[in-house]
């Protein structure tokens, strides 16, 4: 094995889910993400930047199957909580910066998804450049 993996980027990432409907209502309808396919009755598989997200259902024992947080990029944070609560969604968090960056502010807000997973969603805001004096 070499001293380098050459890892460049996420090809897919794999959620555990308990209703591959529900599910693909969620993932497909409400935070848009395109669909790829489905692998009928246990999978189905969307796209999110070029970065495949697979939703199956369990796979061997519960205890095996503890989800990391995907965080989303998205614009106009507070738009689309405010979308999200009105589509009753579990908000977990409203977004709030999490860190203010020279160029930018990030924020950051969480949701949970039918499953209870969490799903983080974030905006690299712009900062507003004053005006230089003349």
């Amino acid at each position: 094995m070499s001293d380098s993996m050459n890892i460049s980027a996420i090809g897919q990432i794999a959620i555990s889910i308990s209703n591959l409907d529900k599910s693909v209502y969620f993932y497909e309808k409400i935070l848009k993400l395109d669909k790829l396919f489905d692998v009928p009755p246990t999978m189905a598989f969307f796209d999110c930047g070029g970065v495949r997200l697979m939703l199956t259902t369990l796979q061997g024992p519960e205890q095996d199957h503890h989800t990391s947080v995907i965080y989303y990029k998205v614009s106009d944070i507070e738009q689309i909580f405010d979308e999200l609560k009105a589509l009753q969604v579990d908000i977990e968090r409203v977004p709030g910066m999490a860190a203010k960056m020279p160029d930018h502010e990030l924020r950051i807000g969480f949701i949970r998804d039918p499953d209870s997973n969490l799903v983080g969603l974030m905006e690299e805001k712009p900062l507003e450049r004053k005006a230089a004096r003349a």
